[in-house]
């Protein structure tokens, strides 16, 4: 039997290759444009492409997750959290902080805490005020951007 190995690249070119993926994640491509120029794509394949992500650096010691996406066919099996703790391994000698944002959703919010990231802060009306049309996530209105952080 032929066992097929989990991979990670890191891409530094043609990032928009995977913007179908990271619209997953955050569904208006010029705010992806925003950061994923300036920001670390890494993406996982075992076999095919299973989810991708972009860290981008906020400070000298500290990084953000921007993005992280899994194919929807994929979801819940452990590519995402898998490809966070290699990036939290990867920067760990670079940055003592990693910050991730997102939406007021239980089950992301609990997904992101499963992985090690604790609540930090709120930006208000950061999806009301940034993107061009209300966001949902299922039929939660993500209003305020919910900033959790884990030390490296």
């Amino acid at each position: 039997m032929c066992q097929i190995m989990m991979r990670i690249e890191k891409f530094i070119e043609n990032k928009k290759q995977f913007l179908d993926l990271l619209l997953l994640a955050d569904e208006q491509e010029d705010m992806i444009d925003k950061y994923l120029s300036g920001g670390d794509l890494f993406a996982l394949f075992e076999g095919d492409l299973k989810s991708v992500c972009v860290v981008v650096p906020i400070s000298r010691d500290t990084c953000e997750l921007k993005n992280i996406a899994t194919c929807e066919k994929y979801q819940g099996k452990g590519y995402g959290r898998a490809l966070i703790n290699f990036i939290s391994d990867y920067y760990k000698s670079d940055y003592k902080t990693m910050l991730v944002g997102t939406g007021e959703t239980p089950g992301i919010l609990s997904f992101y805490e499963g992985c090690g990231f604790k609540k930090s802060h709120r930006v208000k009306n950061f999806f009301t005020d940034n993107y061009d049309h209300p966001m949902f996530d299922g039929d939660i209105q993500l209003v305020d951007m919910i900033y959790l952080k884990k030390d490296l």
